[in-house]
C-alpha cells in the first residue's frame, strides 16, 4: 500500500467549547442543542463544575466523544460555600453565581493555551456575557446562547441602552409594533439593576455585550417570532441569528419517559380515560411558591370551573407553611373534586403530561420553557406571569399572536375565583378560536426541527459557519508558521 503525501487531509472537525449558565432552565436547553452539534460531527468540550456535572450524564452516554473541562466553582463572599447551583438557593441565587463565574476566566485562558486543539469558538450562555471579552483575549468568536426568545431580548437590550430603572411605563420605540410595558412589569434582572453597584455594574456590561457576539442562537423559531429575529439581525448588523427552537424536541431523548414511570401510571391512566382537550394542566414551575389566598383562589376557580384537571403544588418550608407561604391545597377540596381532579405534589412529567391527547390547557406562569413546552403540546396557555421574562413573554403569546389568554397578573395577586372558573372552562371549550390558533402553532413548532423547516435550515448554517472557522483558523496557523 502506498502513501501519496500530497493528498489533502480530511478536514477536521471544529472544536466548539459550549458554557452552559448553571440553572436548569438555562443548562437543558443548551445540552439538548449540544446534542444536535454532537450528531453534526463536531468536536465539544463541555465546561462544568464538579456539582453540575451529573447533570450531563445523559449526553454523555449518548455522545462518549463529548470531552468536559470541570473546574472548581469559584468562590465569592456572597456565595455560601458549596453552592454551585441556582436551584439551591433559589431564584435568589442568580445574583451571587453571576458575580462568582467570571472568577473562571484564568483557568480557561490557562486550559486554552495548553490545548493542542483548542476551541475555535465558544457558545456560552447570555448569563456568561462576560465570555465575550474573554472570547476576545483568545481571538476567537463568541457565540452567545439565549434560553430565552427574541423579544425578551429585544426588550432587554433596550432596557440597559435606554431606560431609567424610576419610569412608570416604557414605551419601547423601534421595536416591531412598538410595546410599552409598566415598570413593574419589565424582566426582573433589570429591575434589581442599582447603578453604581460594582457587582450590578458588571452584570449590566455583561449584559450588553451578548449583542456584540459573533453570533447568537435563540430557542425560538420562525413563525413564533420571525419580527424580532429580524430585528435583532438589524440590531447586530448581521445575520448570524439563528431560532433553532423548540430546543426541546430537538434533545437526545424524551427525559421524562424513564424518569419515575411507575409514579407516572396513574396519572397516564387517568387521562387516558379523559376525552381529548378536556383537561387543565396546572404548574407555575418548579420554585414559585402561592399564598394561601392565592391557592384558595385557584382551589375554588377549578372547583366551579366543573373541569377537568391536574394540578401541581409546591409546598413549602415549615417556616415559610407558617407565614401563609407554600401551604398546599385547602382541607377537603381533593375529597370535593376526586374523580375530575388531581392534585401532584412536587414533580410532575410535565412535557409528557402537555403532549397527552387528553390534555387541551396549561394555566401557567409563563415561563419560557414552559410556553415551548405548551406550544409543543397543542395546548391554550392560561397565562398568570408573575416575575422575571413572564411578562414579555405573556404579551408575545396574548396580544401579538392570539395564542394564549390572560388569567391574571403578579406575584402577589389573587384572581377572582369566578372569574377564573369562567376563563377556565371557556378556554377548554371545543369551539374557541384561541384553541384552533394554539393547535396551529404547535403544527409550524413541529414543521420548524423537521428537515428543511426554518429551525432545521438555521442550525444547519450554523453548522456551516462553524467549519468555516475551523477553516479560516487553520489558514491562520499557516501564516504564522511562514
Amino acid at each position: 500500500m502506498s502513501i501519496n503525501n500530497n493528498e489533502t487531509p480530511a478536514p477536521q472537525a471544529p472544536h466548539i467549547l459550549i458554557f452552559p449558565y448553571p440553572a436548569q432552565g438555562h443548562t437543558l436547553p443548551l445540552l439538548d442543542f449540544t446534542h444536535q452539534l454532537a450528531l453534526r460531527g463536531l468536536t465539544l468540550t463541555i465546561l462544568t463544575t464538579p456539582k453540575n456535572l451529573p447533570t450531563l450524564s445523559h449526553l454523555l452516554q449518548t455522545h462518549p466523544q463529548i470531552k468536559t473541562l470541570t473546574l472548581p466553582f469559584p468562590s465569592h463572599p456572597s456565595l455560601p460555600p458549596g453552592v454551585e447551583n441556582v436551584k439551591e438557593l433559589g431564584n435568589a441565587g442568580n445574583l451571587p453565581i453571576m458575580a462568582a463565574l467570571p472568577n473562571l476566566r484564568d483557568p480557561i485562558i490557562h486550559w486554552f493555551r495548553s490545548n493542542t486543539n483548542p476551541p475555535v469558538a465558544i457558545i456560552s450562555d447570555f448569563f456568561l456575557g462576560w465570555t465575550q471579552k474573554l472570547a476576545q483575549e483568545l481571538n476567537i468568536p463568541r457565540i452567545a446562547f439565549f434560553s430565552s426568545g427574541a423579544f425578551l431580548v429585544s426588550v432587554l437590550d433596550y432596557c440597559w441602552n435606554h431606560v431609567a430603572n424610576d419610569s412608570d411605563v416604557v414605551e419601547f420605540v423601534g421595536l416591531p409594533r412598538t410595546p410599552s410595558f409598566k415598570e413593574e412589569h419589565l424582566p426582573s434582572i433589570f429591575r434589581r439593576y442599582r447603578g453604581g453597584d460594582p457587582v450590578w455594574e458588571n452584570i449590566k456590561d455583561a449584559m450588553v455585550a451578548n449583542i456584540m457576539s459573533w453570533g447568537c442562537i435563540f430557542n425560538t423559531f420562525e413563525d413564533l417570532e420571525s419580527e424580532y429575529l429580524e430585528y435583532l439581525k438589524k440590531l447586530t448588523g448581521h445575520d448570524r441569528v439563528y431560532g433553532v427552537g423548540p430546543i426541546s424536541l430537538l434533545g437526545p431523548s424524551k427525559r421524562e419517559l424513564s424518569s419515575k414511570a411507575d409514579s407516572n401510571k396513574e396519572l397516564l391512566g387517568w387521562l387516558d380515560g379523559c376525552p381529548d382537550g378536556s383537561v387543565l394542566y396546572v404548574c407555575f414551575g418548579s420554585q414559585k411558591l402561592l399564598s394561601k389566598n392565592q391557592m384558595q383562589a385557584l382551589a375554588t376557580g377549578l372547583e366551579r370551573s366543573g373541569t377537568r384537571f391536574i394540578w401541581v403544588v409546591n409546598t413549602g418550608s415549615a417556616q415559610l407553611i407558617e407565614e401563609g407561604i407554600g401551604v398546599g391545597v385547602p382541607d377537603g377540596f381533593e375529597e370535593r373534586v376526586a374523580g375530575r381532579g388531581m392534585v401532584v405534589r412536587g414533580w410532575a412529567p410535565q412535557v409528557l403530561l402537555l403532549s397527552h391527547n387528553s390534555v387541551g390547557g396549561f394555566l401557567s406562569h409563563c415561563g419560557w420553557n414552559s410556553v415551548l413546552e405548551g406550544l409543543v403540546g397543542g395546548v391554550v396557555i392560561l397565562g398568570w406571569p408573575m416575575e422575571a421574562d413572564q411578562y414579555v413573554n405573556a404579551r408575545l403569546l396574548v396580544e401579538d399572536m392570539g395564542i394564549a389568554v390572560r388569567v391574571c397578573e403578579g406575584a402577589g395577586s389573587v384572581p377572582d375565583p369566578d372569574e377564573l372558573a369562567s376563563a377556565i372552562a371557556e378556554s377548554l371549550s371545543e369551539d374557541v378560536k384561541v384553541k384552533v390558533r394554539a393547535k396551529e402553532m404547535r403544527d409550524k413548532a413541529l414543521t420548524a426541527v423537521k428537515f428543511g423547516g426554518s429551525s432545521w435550515r438555521d442550525l444547519d448554517m450554523l453548522v456551516k459557519e462553524l467549519s468555516q472557522l475551523q477553516m479560516r483558523g487553520k489558514h491562520r496557523d499557516r501564516e504564522t508558521r511562514l
